[in-house]
């Protein structure tokens, strides 16, 4: 009984993870009531296979196509496809690009997705990030693969009798990938161009998703196809761009045998992806690197270690490891990718990784502070990378993905996590320059047309700059959300202020003060007569037909004006005297949570818990943090309650299961809940440790009745960064009724710009 607690107890954190949560639609009621396109009910997860923040991901294919708002496995569906090496954007509705999908078969050739996929179970699905395995019951196959950064291991096992098959295709939707089969050296090769989504969308984007596969068995079959066109011994095909599906395809001989395929992948070049597949994969064995990927997922998830129910650590490991899955590795071995915005010349990362895939205007709230805790080095890296960015196109990208200017979402948060990196102590990257392209992006309107249009510079700046706000004659036609005038106004405030902590630290005096000035502008789009925020017109009055319940508003982004009226991070206690003093600012927010106005499922919401803190009642904080975990969340399929969007979702759930939240990134500051577990070891570097300690923490008794810091009382409501990485242990005793004195006095809540 004492050997098998002991093994009990060495459970690593990465057999905690169940990869497959948010892969089915939403259970919560959250969801069901909030939620308006089909896409907004579902995670939009995958069961990804790969290092942290890798470059290519393997998943199980169970929708064929590259289009928007398609992730490439749902849970409900029940023909398995292949693998798909995929660069599918993490929990998003956006669209895959880059991809090849790899698919063994016995018997009949069959080479369309639809018609060669075969019936699969869950029960015989086994799961985690570093494999992923299956048995294809048409065809009496084992499929296996593991995963590093760029580069992936298959093993098929064909149990049959029959011939045996290997199809690869090229996931272009619009026909133009290219496929070329070298029998006599056991190799495939190939290419996908990507394309560009919202500005630009279609384009080309300047360059493709390349792969080398290598087979470990004699090839005695093979040949290309293209659409229902099989021709047999042909070597290589292009694809015209004609919408129609191609391919290879390879075969073994009818023997059962097991077949290893070793797979390269890069954004640059087939020469790139054998490269990559040659330094980073080598000649390592299948269960090496299993063992290497799952010793970095135990390394990235290991710190933090927490002590409570295996439920618990489920849904905690598991939303941890979500956060690890974008932005995601865009440089090759040797450090060379693509320019930024155009492809062409091939760059080379000197002394970083280079980064993209940043799902900016969801993850600047909790996953990327989340990022600057747990991984600096990283974090640094992802830094550099929107600086070279920014060198390389011109300007601060907004929201940057497929290595491209999007304008995809609003606001301009690549200021909030470079000056959320600096407030944290990051350093290892180039500041001086991120300041110059993100004062542009603050400072200036685009006035180029074409620049513009391609996604430079903030949507409606001019009017920005000159009213204090973006007035709703300002429709924003080059970008994709294109009014959200009020929600614009509020996070470009936001974004202000974060530059603002930033410009005062490299000693921009004169910026920082005016920085602060437009950090106010807020206060332009709050109606103090109602209390929330309302569409204005450039002559200063207010949009007459207004119902702050409205559960989409054209000059809100997904979301209501009793759900955005809350995002103020920068200055919580000067929202509250809008409104008319703490009183009234706790009425509202009880309205919002008591008569089901919250949302969950979209970003907008996620800091407003938390702010009962900065009024004096942070026991209500703790009550419906602790209400939203466990109503939002669940270790079942569907347990997420809208998109993940790039690990918001799980950065969320993560921060909250320990207990506190970055409500204003950019300070350095954490704003404390209620920690689900009995104790969380936060691994802080240079052999740092922080503990939070719950005494009687349970799902019965979520309120802090007392604490002590480093064994002395402790009254704020909030955590400073220094005091994590410096190490210490914070001691909650918690109980079943709330401590209405505790953090209530005004000198224990977190800061305010205006306090």
């Amino acid at each position: 009984m004492l050997l098998s607690g002991v093994a009990a107890a060495q459970k690593t954190p990465v057999e905690y993870v169940e990869t497959r949560i948010g892969t089915a639609p939403s259970t919560t009621e959250s969801a069901k009531q909030h939620s308006e396109a089909g896409s907004e009910l579902k995670g939009q997860t995958i069961p990804a296979v790969g290092a942290p923040h890798a470059m290519t991901q393997w998943t199980p294919q169970t929708r064929s196509t590259e289009t928007k708002c398609i992730a490439p496995y749902y849970f409900n569906d029940s023909k398995f496809q292949g693998f798909r090496g995929t660069h599918w954007l993490n929990g998003s509705c956006v669209q895959d690009y880059g991809t090849l999908t790899v698919m063994p078969l016995s018997g009949e050739l069959k080479v369309n997705p639809e018609l060669r996929a075969s019936t699969f179970s869950h029960e015989k699905e086994k799961t985690s990030p570093d494999y992923y395995g299956v048995y294809l019951e048409d065809y009496k196959i084992n499929a296996e693969v593991t995963a590093l950064s760029r580069t992936a291991m298959m093993r098929f096992r064909f149990e049959g009798g029959e011939d045996n098959f290997i199809v690869i295709e090229p996931n272009s939707d619009e026909g133009e990938g290219y496929v070329e089969v070298f029998p006599e050296r056991g190799e495939v090769v190939g290419y996908n161009p990507v394309h560009r989504i919202y500005q630009g969308s279609g384009q080309h984007a300047g360059f493709s998703g390349y792969f080398v596969l290598k087979f470990d068995k004699k090839i005695t079959q093979f040949g290309v196809w293209n659409a229902d066109t099989i021709v047999p011994f042909a070597r290589e095909i292009t694809g015209k761009g004609n919408r129609e599906k191609l391919g290879a395809y390879i075969g073994f001989g009818v023997a059962g045998q097991v077949v290893q395929v070793r797979i390269g992948t890069s954004f640059t070049s087939i020469e790139g992806a054998r490269l990559n597949l040659e330094k980073e994969l080598g000649t390592k064995s299948f269960e090496t690197v299993q063992k290497d990927t799952r010793k970095s997922w135990n390394e990235a998830l290991g710190a933090v270690q927490v002590t409570g129910a295996d439920k618990d650590k489920v849904l905690f490991y598991s939303a941890l490891y979500r956060t690890k899955l974008s932005p995601r590795l865009f440089s090759d071995f040797d450090g060379k990718y693509p320019s930024f915005a155009g492809g062409t010349p091939l760059q080379k990362a000197d002394g970083f990784d280079y980064y993209c895939d940043y799902s900016m205007w969801d993850t600047f709230r909790a996953a990327m502070p989340l990022h600057h805790l747990l991984e600096p080095k990283h974090s640094g890296d992802m830094m550099q990378s929107l600086v070279k960015k920014a060198e390389q196109g011109g300007w601060m990208p907004i929201f940057p993905c497929w290595n491209q200017y999007t304008a995809a979402m609003v606001g301009d948060h690549s200021a909030s996590v470079i000056a959320d990196a600096y407030a944290k102590g990051i350093r290892n990257f180039d500041l001086n320059s991120a300041y110059t392209y993100l004062r542009k992006n603050a400072f200036e309107a685009n006035s180029n047309p074409k620049s513009y249009e391609e996604g430079k510079g903030r949507r409606g700046m001019e009017s920005y700059l000159k009213y204090g706000y973006v007035p709703l004659e300002d429709s924003v036609w080059q970008a994709f959300h294109k009014r959200e005038q009020v929600s614009r106004t509020l996070e470009y405030a936001y974004d202000d202020f974060a530059l603002s902590v930033l410009a005062k630290g490299l000693g921009h005096t004169e910026d920082a003060r005016i920085l602060q000035q437009h950090a106010m502008n807020y206060k332009n789009v709050i109606d103090p007569v109602t209390g929330y925020a309302r569409g204005r017109y450039a002559d200063g009055s207010w949009i007459k037909s207004f119902d702050p319940f409205a559960k989409r508003s054209p000059f809100i982004t997904e979301g209501s004006p009793a759900q955005y009226t809350w995002f103020v991070p920068q200055d919580v206690a000067g929202l509250s005297r809008i409104m008319g003093g703490n009183k009234a600012f706790i009425n509202k927010l009880d309205t919002l949570f008591e008569q089901g106005h919250y949302w969950h499922g979209n970003e907008p919401n996620h800091q407003i818990a938390y702010l009962y803190a900065y009024a004096g009642e942070p026991w209500k904080t703790q009550k419906w943090v602790r209400k939203i975990i466990y109503e939002e969340y669940d270790t079942g399929m569907g347990g997420l309650s809208g998109n993940e969007d790039g690990g918001q979702m799980s950065a969320w759930l993560a921060f909250s299961m320990m207990g506190m939240y970055p409500v204003a990134p950019g300070t350095p500051e954490y704003v404390l809940g209620s920690p689900v577990f009995k104790e969380i070891k936060l691994q802080t570097g240079k052999g740092k440790q922080f503990v939070i300690e719950a005494k009687n923490v349970s799902d019965k008794a979520p309120y802090v009745q007392s604490a002590t810091l480093n064994g002395k009382p402790f009254t704020r409501t909030y955590l400073s960064h220094q005091e994590l990485t410096q190490g210490g242990k914070l001691v909650l005793e918690m109980g079943s009724e709330p401590n209405k004195k505790w953090g209530a006095d005004p000198k224990d809540a977190p800061a305010s710009l205006s306090k």
